[in-house]
């Protein structure tokens, strides 16, 4: 398949009848959308105001994978929402299990920690986030979606492309500096412990 054929074949992707542009618009919306509750979640618990996401931009981009995922998986229950609130509350939950372990494995820690309340299991999920993410299913695909996508749809193609490339290259470069510093920051963690550890042996 040729360069351009392959760029077409990715141009024509659609998705709930959205092209590559404006899902990738609808992607950030979620995110950042997922950023402004995490900010007032945290701003609740800790007393003040703390960046959510890993990168400096003003994105969670975990909650516009899971909202993604949510919407291929959930779409033959998406009017019954007694079932969506069920699946909403084990399906984030699991994603958000397994979000964590990956975060484990490639950055040592876990954005988020649920010590605090009870019912958790080692701080990575909790009976009060599980129920509340049945709740989050039922408001977006019930209420909120609608209204999002409408605004999406509202997008000139031509705009709706320069800002999904300014988007996805905006957040890609601050993504992988972000993610350079915290090497950097786990390799001078590394190097502090091997310096303790190697003056244990010449006292």
């Amino acid at each position: 398949m040729m360069e351009g054929d392959i760029m077409s074949h990715i141009m024509g992707i659609t998705f709930r009848s959205m092209n590559i542009s404006q899902l990738v618009i609808w992607f950030f919306i979620y995110s950042f959308l997922g950023w402004c509750m995490e900010c007032v979640v945290i701003r609740k618990q800790l007393g003040y105001w703390e960046n959510r996401g890993f990168a400096k931009l003003p994105f969670c981009v975990i909650y516009g994978f899971g909202t993604l995922i949510a919407f291929n998986i959930f779409k033959p229950i998406e009017h019954n929402y007694i079932a969506l609130y069920i699946f909403g509350c084990i399906c984030a939950t699991a994603f958000e299990y397994l979000t964590a372990q990956v975060m484990l494995k490639l950055f040592g820690e876990v954005w988020w920690n649920y010590d605090h309340l009870k019912f958790n299991y080692k701080g990575i999920i909790c009976l009060q986030s599980t129920l509340a993410w049945g709740f989050v299913a039922v408001f977006i695909f019930g209420f909120l979606n609608k209204f999002v996508e409408r605004f999406v749809f509202s997008i000139d193609y031509r705009i709706a492309s320069v800002m999904a490339m300014i988007l996805v290259f905006s957040y890609t470069a601050d993504f992988m500096q972000s993610f350079s510093e915290s090497l950097n920051m786990q390799n001078m963690d590394i190097r502090a412990e091997m310096r303790k550890f190697i003056k244990m042996f010449h006292r």
